[in-house]
């Protein structure tokens, strides 16, 4: 049987610093809805999986637009 790690989970300030945005904009992200997070207590836990996937999403749409020579 395998046994499987549990995901790596990030604090709201670890989210922060990794993407280059303040707390305050990954809070709104998480009441948005546009970022996953499970809550623990009065904190926010965020799994690397999603930052991860967030960030490599907006690198793809940040080149898909240098290559059609969309940006603005």
């Amino acid at each position: 049987m395998e046994h499987k790690s549990a995901p790596r989970l990030m604090t709201v300030s670890e989210v922060a610093d990794v993407m280059r945005v303040s707390r305050m904009t990954v809070y709104r992200l998480i009441h948005s809805g546009e970022m996953p997070a499970i809550r623990v207590g009065k904190s926010f836990r965020v799994p690397e999986v999603v930052v991860n996937q967030l960030l490599h999403a907006g690198l793809a749409e940040q080149t898909d637009t240098r290559a059609f020579g969309t940006e603005g």
